[in-house]
């Protein structure tokens, strides 16, 4: 095992010459990175966006297109098979290919069979066909994204790991574009089937990537004890299937809180006499409430899991031990390496872009502040998503030039700060230039600090556990911030109801004396408050919004502090 420091990152980072850290992207792993994040975009938006269309096309409800978005669910809780990728060869391809590139290609295989068999579908008279084959794509999609990740990290080295992370959202960005846009126009000249079919064979340029990408170092597979368990065939069968199961119900718990979507919950409900469009409506409300039913959720989905997990008392059986060891040894390797600041590390990554995700309500608030649609999107889709490749480019570039560590900390305290220029953009009006520095220096940090992020949290994984360790802390950096972020709209418009009168925050309406009148024009008609007031309303969540990022200035500081004395091993 190959161990290092932080320290020892961030000094040899800090060797590299500007030209020497910019020729990482050009490198053959970072193009390799390009064509991979194309292949894991793809997909996604096909089963997620685009087939959303081609339902409605056919004429299904609305209701039945939205239950469609479970097909993609598996990307919330895709750490529990990710131990099966780990630990899994795949026949004649591991040997011809390495472990991860024959994954690789075995997942890519299986996307593109997925895409190919909804294509053949017919969703007016064959709609349960087209849901088995979209949750079969979503799987394999989920899995492919897993073992991308895994060899990204064990085939770079940690200073290249910023630009390797800006390649591959740099390609899955062009998926999104392209895949966003080409099934629609082919589908007006050829219909939905063929365009489909076609579409789907753009997944070849993932699977030349693979043939292309350099083999990563020989993977270890960690070996679980089994020697000594009695051999018992017929009652192995019986607690395997038990412990499955339970994963599987711990998986719908914990798929339902982190994708914040009771579908499922709400159709078993149904399925036992218990009021389940009660369970859907409290789940979808914008309240405190349903922000602890899906915190509550996860909590037993993991309790569910761990039950899974755990061996028999005083028995030792081959599920118990397998299932205890590929769970729990991730798990204790990680701890063994950092110690008490593991849970630190872990707190980081939870709250690390906590500001950036409470920001769930700008377009509710380019539209109060005056902006059309057509403005919204030209600066917010276009110039928006412009500056955010800008900001991936830069964390990239930072992490190679500067090292992980001292970029995470500039990226921590940089997303919370420019979070309150959008304080400012409310006291301008509905000014296009004002709007156009708001967002470029809003996504241009949050795309340098989400590269820096994904690249800490590569550093982190151990050799044998790269798959499952990574899968675990992308599943989980998103939970805080989705269930926070619930309750954004209850805090603006609380803020504004303290700015009216003589309230608490009235003092803030002075801000809006030269505001143009059209700002907050249809104040009073949708949330019932004075135009100032409502401005005052969204200031208030602005700073509010800064002030959440205080906990990760805090945590990345400490983490800073305390790691470089502990191993970061890879």
């Amino acid at each position: 095992m190959n161990e290092r420091s932080a320290t020892d990152e961030g000094n040899e980072a800090a060797k590299r010459s500007l030209l020497e850290s910019l020729s990482i992207y050009l490198e053959r792993r970072a193009l390799i990175m390009l064509a991979l994040g194309f292949a894991a975009g793809l997909p996604n938006l096909h089963v997620f966006d685009t087939l959303s269309a081609w339902l409605r096309a056919a004429g299904l409800s609305l209701q039945l297109i939205s239950f469609f978005s479970l097909a993609t669910i598996s990307y919330s809780f895709k750490f529990l098979w990710a131990p099966l990728v780990d630990r899994t060869k795949i026949p004649i391809l591991t040997d011809a290919l390495g472990h991860r590139r024959s994954w690789m290609l075995f997942t890519q295989i299986a996307v593109l069979i997925g895409l190919i068999c909804i294509s053949f579908s017919n969703p007016k008279s064959g709609i349960a066909a087209v849901a088995v084959f979209a949750v079969f794509t979503g799987f394999s999609s989920a899995t492919q994204d897993i073992v991308i990740d895994a060899w990204r990290i064990e085939a770079a080295e940690l200073v290249k790991q910023g630009a390797m992370a800006a390649a591959y959202q740099w390609g899955y960005r062009l998926a999104v574009i392209v895949a966003g846009a080409l099934p629609l126009y082919l589908a007006d000249h050829v219909g939905w089937n063929r365009s489909y079919g076609m579409t789907a064979f753009l997944m070849l340029a993932g699977m030349a990537a693979v043939f292309g990408a350099p083999r990563e170092k020989a993977h270890t597979i960690r070996s679980i004890p089994t020697s000594g368990v009695p051999a018992r065939p017929t009652l192995d069968r019986l607690e395997w299937g038990t412990r499955l199961l339970l994963i599987v119900i711990g998986a719908i718990f914990l798929g339902s809180g982190l994708g914040a979507r009771a579908d499922l919950l709400t159709w078993i409900a149904d399925a036992v006499g218990m009021p389940g469009d009660a369970l859907k409506a409290a789940w979808a409300s914008k309240t405190a409430s349903a922000a602890l039913l899906q915190l509550s959720s996860v909590a037993v989905g993991f309790v569910i899991i761990g039950v899974a997990a755990t061996p028999i008392p005083r028995v030792r059986t081959k599920p118990g031990v397998y299932l205890f060891h590929a769970y729990g040894d991730p798990l204790s390797d990680f701890f063994e390496r950092f110690g008490r600041t593991g849970l630190l590390i872990l707190a980081l990554i939870c709250v690390y872009r906590l500001s950036d995700f409470v920001l769930n309500i700008m377009n509710p608030f380019y539209l109060d502040l005056g902006f059309s649609n057509t403005q919204i999107a030209e600066a917010r889709k276009v110039f928006g998503a412009v500056m955010s490749m800008v900001g991936v480019f830069a964390g990239g570039l930072s992490v190679a030039r500067f090292g992980i560590m001292r970029s995470l900390v500039v990226g921590a305290f940089a997303l919370p700060i420019t979070n309150t220029i959008f304080a400012w953009l409310a006291t301008q009006g509905p000014n296009m230039g004002s709007l156009f520095v708001a967002i470029g220096i809003d996504n241009v940090v949050s795309g340098y600090a989400g590269t820096c992020l994904v690249a800490y949290m590569s550093s982190l994984t151990s050799a044998g556990f790269t798959a499952t360790q990574y899968a675990l802390f992308s599943s989980l950096y998103s939970l805080p911030g989705k269930l926070i972020a619930s309750q954004s709209g209850r805090i603006v418009e609380s803020a504004a109801n303290a700015a009216q009168g003589n309230g608490p925050l009235s003092f803030l309406r002075n801000l809006f004396v030269h505001t143009p009148p059209q700002a907050f024009a249809a104040a009073m008609q949708k949330s019932h408050v004075l135009p100032a007031a409502l401005g005052a309303g969204y200031v208030t969540f602005f700073i509010y919004s800064g002030l959440v990022g205080v906990a990760s200035m805090v945590l990345a500081i400490l983490v800073a502090r305390f790691q470089p004395a502990t191993a970061t091993a890879r």
